[in-house]
């Protein structure tokens, strides 16, 4: 829907026009989740001075800011590469943007995994540069994609942060974990007043 070129929202517009930030984009695309990992990484990351607090996961590209300006032929590039840790041309540009954010970061700086740790196609080239520096909201085990990005809007706008344990440590696929109770529309709180 973003790429169609007849689409006349604010959003595909500027896209068409002068490109929009990643994370705007991969907000739309992907919706509550990445949603929620934008808004928890800017109120919880700690990144030493000089690095962004957040990176995107690029097919082709690596990791980039959110704020990393794209276009429309951009996305249709990021979109026409599997994300695949057997595939060279995801691979290799993931490889290498971890092993300049292992140098500029430190070996003392934590790297929190806000995607899924249920398949290899982020944590294998993320974990070999990493190693037990990669961390995980445990909290993540057994939820879906909206779970979680549920979880972490929820956690943002509270200002409570989850716990973290190294990937290398925990049960990837777990038992899932009870609803996350509902919140209340501000629809419904007025009919309530």
């Amino acid at each position: 829907m973003l790429l169609r070129p007849e689409a006349g929202f604010d959003l595909a517009v500027r896209l068409r026009r002068e490109g929009v930030p990643l994370g705007e984009a991969f907000g739309f695309i992907s919706g509550l989740y990445f949603r929620g990992k934008l808004a928890y990484s800017e109120r919880f990351a700690r990144p030493p001075e000089g690095v962004p607090g957040a990176f995107v996961i690029t097919s082709g590209s690596g990791l980039a800011p959110p704020n990393t300006i794209v276009t429309a032929e951009d996305l249709r590039r990021i979109a026409s590469i599997p994300i695949d840790a057997g595939d060279v041309r995801y691979r290799e540009p993931l490889d290498k943007a971890c092993r300049i954010l292992d140098e500029i970061a430190g070996s003392d700086c934590d790297i929190v995994l806000l995607g899924s740790v249920a398949t290899v196609k982020y944590l294998e080239p993320m974990f070999a540069v990493f190693g037990e520096r990669l961390l995980f909201p445990s909290e993540f085990i057994g939820r879906g994609d909206m779970s979680r990005g549920g979880l972490l809007l929820r956690c943002a706008r509270d200002g409570t942060e989850l716990e973290y344990t190294p990937v290398g440590s925990v049960t990837r696929h777990g038992q899932r974990p009870p609803k996350l109770p509902s919140l209340r529309t501000r629809y419904a709180e007025r009919e309530e007043s």
